[in-house]
């Protein structure tokens, strides 16, 4: 069975794949971001650390718009085709013919939300929004509408999908859950049912990277096909079984970013990986609850990787 065929196994049949798929994601150096330098990045990596898909690490970010300074300057947001793009798909495109007759290719997926910050600053976005909040939502959509055109045309480059971060929801941002619904739920989900509609292989990712949680099951009737958690919400563990529970779908993650997967020795991490997976559902892939830090040795997700294949399933 190949990479492939094993990852696109999780998400039907009558039995999960043989052995227990795994991948980890970081961002390269500045210098390998985009065009054949991105391939040949993304390509080493994938086949030095031996993991079971690939995903395309998104750096086009938002430019900064110090020009909007009031609220009513969202409504002159700057709207981006496929040629702001092009350094990304340009590395896209090189992935997708070199690896996806062999493995699952996912492109990240910034959600407007983040995007909006990147452009804007978090302050004043939480701010305008408070202030008056109609020309934001005006902005909000422009935003969407160029991640649109992007995932349009990852698509045509053939691409099996996005693994979208969606932020906004943490505690320190929008608890409330009204503010949320209003100005992070439409636009993310204008994104990711654009994807929903042509491709095989979506991972929610309810990124913590900025903040926790005091709950998640906002997020349960968000597309994807598989969801990738925070390792604690509300102040507490959630459990993998309990996160396959809430969202009725295959699970991604299980280990810290920064713990042993970043720091530790070879027998840590197998010691955590056999932790994991003795808890794991069934449908389950091994990885971070985020992008893990940029310094991690590439032999250390080896290692946590292939613990997690010689978890053979009974009777494969």
């Amino acid at each position: 069975m190949s990479k492939r065929d094993l990852v696109l196994g999780l998400l039907g049949g009558a039995a999960p794949p043989a052995y227990v798929p795994a991948a980890f994601f970081l961002h390269f150096d500045p210098s390998c971001h985009f065009g054949q330098a991105a391939v040949a990045r993304h390509l080493e990596f994938f086949s030095a650390t031996g993991m079971d898909l690939v995903k395309i690490q998104y750096e086009r970010v938002f430019p900064v718009l110090p020009e909007v300074r009031t609220p009513s300057d969202w409504r002159t947001m700057p709207l981006y085709g496929e040629a702001f793009f092009a350094p990304q798909l340009e590395a896209v495109a090189g992935i997708v013919r070199a690896v996806k007759r062999d493995a699952v290719v996912v492109v990240t997926l910034y959600s407007p939300f983040m995007c909006a910050t990147h452009a804007i600053g978090e302050a004043r976005v939480l701010r305008h929004l408070h202030d008056d909040p109609e020309p934001v939502r005006a902005g909000m959509g422009i935003i969407a509408e160029s991640l649109v055109a992007f995932v349009r045309a990852c698509v045509r480059l053939g691409v099996d999908g996005f693994y979208h971060s969606t932020q906004g929801g943490e505690t320190h941002r929008l608890a409330d859950a009204a503010l949320f619904d209003t100005f992070v739920r439409p636009y993310d989900l204008a994104v990711m049912r654009e994807a929903e509609r042509s491709c095989v292989f979506n991972i929610l990712h309810i990124c913590d990277y900025v903040g926790s949680y005091d709950d998640v099951r906002r997020f349960q009737g968000y597309p994807g096909h598989v969801v990738s958690c925070p390792l604690e919400v509300g102040g507490r563990p959630l459990a993998l079984a309990e996160a396959h529970r809430l969202f009725d779908r295959p699970v991604m993650g299980g280990l810290d970013r920064h713990g042993v997967i970043a720091t530790g020795t070879g027998a840590q991490i197998r010691a955590e990986v056999e932790a994991v997976l003795e808890t794991a559902p069934a449908r389950f892939i091994l990885g971070a609850d985020c992008t893990v830090p940029g310094e991690t040795p590439w032999e250390n997700l080896r290692v946590a990787i292939d613990a997690a294949h010689a978890r053979r399933r009974p009777g494969a």
